[in-house]
């Protein structure tokens, strides 16, 4: 059995648990430390049941705490070589235990295997992740600038699907943004808006799926009732039945049995 949850989604903080038996693993924590030690405990966890912390890339949201939290517990945290020398130029590191990992290459830790694949997004070397237990998998996808055929087929057969929905194309160009960031945001390597998002999703093999969460929203460019819309009109469902991740709560344990 495997189950997941995430404590935090969004710009402000991005942090999301997996537990597969005894192993598990914080996908990004970009909460303060304190923060995440409190959101752990909403979850019933605490640091000392921890593996170790998979980064995804260097944003502030994905690592704000990771090096100070993971300092504090004796935990490892897991990057790519780019992300690694992103974080050491910003002098985050200190004394903290890391493992460079390659974007193309899975690796085990215990009773979880990890597959890393490679995204389009402007940081150093962003990757994302697929986690398994052998019998089941989550795949984890919360910053992505455009989808690939790379990115759908490590999507295709997973049984639970974190995705991003960052915002709504119409709200971000009618908002207060600046147009550079704007372009950022909706260009090839910044975010997936709602409607990429349900393409994605319609892309992909979807035989096995039964979770699909979307994530990562933006608090002023989207709201939750276009994002339910878009994934559903992909599910074939109703949008009440469409599960989002917040900023302040995330989404408590989901099980895959």
């Amino acid at each position: 059995m495997m189950r997941f949850a995430s404590l935090a989604s969004g710009s402000r903080g991005n942090c999301l648990v997996a537990e597969a038996g005894p192993t598990r693993v914080l996908v990004d924590c970009g909460l303060a430390a304190r923060e995440t030690e409190r959101r752990l405990a909403r979850r019933g966890l605490t640091p000392r049941d921890l593996t170790g912390i998979l980064l995804t890339h260097e944003h502030e949201d994905h690592v704000g705490g990771a090096f100070s939290f993971a300092q504090q517990h004796a935990l490892t945290v897991y990057l790519t070589h780019g992300t690694l020398q992103a974080v050491r130029e910003a002098g985050r590191i200190g004394s903290t235990a890391t493992r460079v990992i390659d974007g193309r290459v899975g690796f085990d830790l215990d009773g979880l295997h990890v597959r890393p694949f490679t995204v389009p997004h402007d940081a150093r070397e962003p990757v994302q992740y697929v986690l398994s237990d052998g019998a089941f998998s989550l795949a984890v996808l919360t910053d992505l600038g455009a989808s690939t055929s790379h990115v759908e087929q490590m999507l295709s057969g997973c049984d639970a699907l974190v995705l991003e929905c960052n915002h709504d194309l119409d709200m971000l160009r009618a908002g207060n943004y600046p147009p550079r960031l704007k372009e950022r945001i909706a260009g090839p390597f910044g975010h997936l808006d709602n409607g990429a998002s349900a393409r994605l999703l319609g892309a992909i093999d979807r035989s096995r799926l039964k979770h699909v969460i979307g994530a990562h929203l933006s608090e002023k460019n989207n709201r939750p009732e276009l994002a339910r819309e878009a994934l559903a009109g992909a599910l074939g469902c109703n949008p009440e039945g469409v599960s989002l991740a917040s900023q302040e709560d995330g989404f408590d344990w989901r099980e895959l049995r």
